[in-house]
């Protein structure tokens, strides 16, 4: 299935470059279905692929991670090095800088307090305290972290929307959005989407009527496209609450193939290890027999009361953990009362779903903070980052990955990815490092024959 996802992608890729050949026409207007929410919340909640996508036609983070890896600017105009030790941002206005700051301050507070802080760890204190000088923002870091630019990429440090213009649209009212003509990239292409919330059914629905251009969120392996698997979801425990052979008892009962095949929405792949098979490609280790059989135990386990296929995860594990002795109650809640209780250590089991950024290094703080390891990133994090040759961190974050999963309670389940589908009028179609669609890079193609223009 990625070997299919992976040539299809090249596949669209080569067409659209092909196409951009000429020069796309501005104006215009796409309907875009989706099987999200008709609205995203604050970015740290909004990530799944989906939800990172949406929200990145209203507000982004201050750079893209490219497809080859490359950093290029987004909300920021600028991204710097002084010094190797300081990262310095210019921003569109005080206001944008202001705003930026104040998102990034909050994902390490008590009430905001979110697995992607991780990413903030190699900056002094951690962004607790980001001051703007006007329009700039300033970062000086704790110790070597040359990936610091594609970890600050992720769509969830992005500012909350606003009226400010913090991403390529703004929103017009009942799902139109209209192209931000003062976005430091350049306005896109199109005037105008119009998005509509669906279920999978309406999905294909509206694609057989042709009564859409592009499509997110599809389930299909066969008719669409995904990006990299990089959403990847975790079933994490107490040691606290739950006895030393717990993570015996779940690695001999859960099949994650067939878990993945059955119960999780496609595109998804296996994941047996802390980092998806996408960052971290190695044989799964074999399964454990059975814990020796003891007393009957009643657990709850937690999950996102918004994600579909969680509940049937769930379900799943509920029957798979009653031939290992325990009686599990399940309970769905919205993700930030999920993320508050995670925040607390207020749990036993609960199924922890992140969108990890595309870099192992960086990946792997997430996963460590996430799993209640924040003691390692100080350790784990300064050596990672002290070796100057990205192949070298990359390959050190993976070795770590594999020499430590053992001691963080996570058991890791699948990874999943976004799928799309795009009519053949559609072009500039790209993706992200991330594996997200660039909608803003993307135009109406003129009826064959026709020759392609500048702006009007």
């Amino acid at each position: 299935m990625r070997l299919r996802a992976t040539l299809a992608c090249a596949v669209l890729l080569a067409s659209a470059s092909a196409q951009a050949a000429g020069r796309p026409r501005y104006g215009g207007e796409l309907r875009v279905a989706h099987d999200g929410p008709p609205e995203v919340g604050e970015p740290a909640l909004a990530d799944t692929p989906l939800e990172a996508t949406l929200l990145g036609l209203l507000s982004r983070p201050v750079c893209q991670t490219t497809a080859d890896g490359a950093v290029a600017p987004a909300l920021a105009r600028t991204l710097s090095r002084p010094t190797s030790q300081s990262l310095h941002l210019t921003l569109p206005s005080a206001a944008v800088a202001q705003a930026l700051a104040r998102a990034w301050m909050r994902l390490t507070s008590n009430e905001g307090a979110s697995p992607y802080r991780a990413l903030f760890h190699a900056v002094r204190g951690e962004a607790r305290q980001v001051t703007p000088r006007g329009a700039a923002l300033e970062l000086a870091l704790a110790y070597p972290w040359p990936d610091l630019e594609r970890a600050l990429c992720h769509p969830a440090l992005a500012p909350p929307v606003s009226a400010s213009a913090l991403g390529p649209f703004t929103a017009a009212g009942r799902g139109a959005l209209e192209a931000q003509t003062a976005w430091p990239q350049g306005r896109p292409y199109l005037d105008r989407l119009l998005l509509s919330a669906t279920d999978q059914r309406g999905l294909s629905r509206l694609w057989s009527a042709r009564q859409v251009q592009v499509e997110l969120g599809v389930a299909s392996e066969t008719d669409a496209v995904a990006g990299p698997a990089l959403y990847a979801t975790f079933l994490a425990f107490s040691p606290r609450r739950l006895p030393p052979d717990f993570r015996q008892a779940v690695e001999s009962a859960i099949d994650r193939e067939d878990l993945t095949r059955l119960f999780v929405q496609a595109p998804a792949q296996p994941m047996p290890h802390l980092l998806p098979p996408v960052l971290l490609d190695a044989p799964a280790r074999p399964r454990p027999s059975a814990p020796s059989a003891g007393g009957s135990r009643k657990v709850t386990l937690l999950y996102d009361a918004s994600v579909e296929d969680q509940r049937a995860v769930a379900e799943r594990i509920q029957v798979k953990l009653h031939d290992r002795g325990y009686t599990v109650a399940l309970e769905a809640l919205p993700r930030a009362a999920l993320r508050a209780r995670w925040a607390r250590g207020d749990f036993e089991l609960m199924l922890h779903a992140l969108l990890l950024p595309p870099i192992p290094g960086p990946a792997l703080a997430v996963v460590l903070d996430a799993g209640g390891r924040r003691d390692l990133l100080g350790v784990e994090l300064p050596a990672i980052g002290s070796l100057p040759a990205p192949a070298a961190r990359d390959a050190r974050a993976r070795e770590r990955a594999l020499a430590l999963a053992a001691s963080v309670p996570l058991v890791p389940l699948y990874a999943q990815g976004l799928g799309m589908r795009f009519a053949p009028d559609v072009g500039g179609v790209m993706m992200d490092a991330q594996g997200l669609p660039s909608l803003d890079g993307l135009y109406v193609l003129p009826p064959e024959g026709t020759a392609m223009g500048g702006r009007p």
